[in-house]
């Protein structure tokens, strides 16, 4: 026996509207299969993000408050998950969607980086960093650790710190270098303040590894931070 919820009586069949978002989505679809991203705004972008998400349902106004909320379509991507949970609408499946495009991004940019020695696609490689990185709330510390040829073997963050310190041991980062077999390394740390210019300790720590390094016969290329604002270079600032 049919439910009373799902039965509809074949003169009410007529009287039914589609959801008025079903006609959107197709149209937004279309523009963008046609046109591009370009033809899209911001949070229409989003919208389509969250389709799969939320199936069922206007995704429009929870795009724009996430845009207001985080400022921009990348805000919200490299947005922390926790402040993105903390937005009303956002459930395990918006952030998984969220989280996911992120991850794609940072895996699409890495291989570009790594398809050649570091030295010749360093553009590719601070992008990389940029997308990574420059967004994150606490400051990470990786370790780019690269074989004989410059080619990325390993992308690995050695500590997470507070707003605005992140501890690291010249001697752990060689440890590493030696346990992965990298011949040379490369330094990178994100500025969650926004400024991207050195501290002290910033530089002191940067040659305290550079002297370990130099010792075991593993070079250090750069020392690279990142932040919303910009990002720094070591070597090209004659640091190192």
């Amino acid at each position: 026996m049919e439910s009373e919820e799902l039965y509809i009586k074949p003169e009410e069949k007529k009287t039914i509207k589609k959801p008025h978002y079903g006609g959107h989505r197709s149209r937004l679809r279309k523009r963008f299969l046609e046109n591009g991203r370009r033809a899209l705004a911001d949070y229409e972008l989003l919208e389509m993000v969250l389709y799969g998400a939320i199936p069922r349902s206007d995704v429009k106004p929870l795009a724009k408050n996430l845009i207001a909320e985080f400022g921009s379509f990348a805000g919200v991507v490299q947005a922390e998950a926790a402040q993105l949970q903390k937005i009303a609408g956002v459930g395990e499946a918006v952030l998984a969607s969220i989280k996911l495009l992120e991850a794609a991004a940072e895996l699409m940019l890495l291989q570009k980086a790594s398809d050649a020695p570091i030295l010749q696609t360093w553009d590719a490689l601070l992008n990389y960093c940029k997308i990574s990185m420059a967004e994150r709330a606490q400051e990470e510390f990786h370790i780019l650790f690269l074989n004989n040829k410059n080619r990325l073997m390993l992308d690995e963050m050695q500590n997470r710190g507070t707003v605005d310190r992140t501890p690291a041991y010249p001697r752990e980062v060689v440890k590493r270098a030696l346990e992965i077999g990298a011949s040379s390394i490369i330094i990178v740390h994100n500025h969650p303040s926004g400024d991207p210019t050195p501290s002290k300790e910033d530089v002191a720590l940067t040659k305290a590894i550079a002297l370990a390094a130099n010792a075991m016969n593993i070079r250090l290329h750069d020392h690279l931070i990142v932040s919303r604002s910009g990002h720094f270079s070591f070597k090209s600032n004659e640091l190192l």
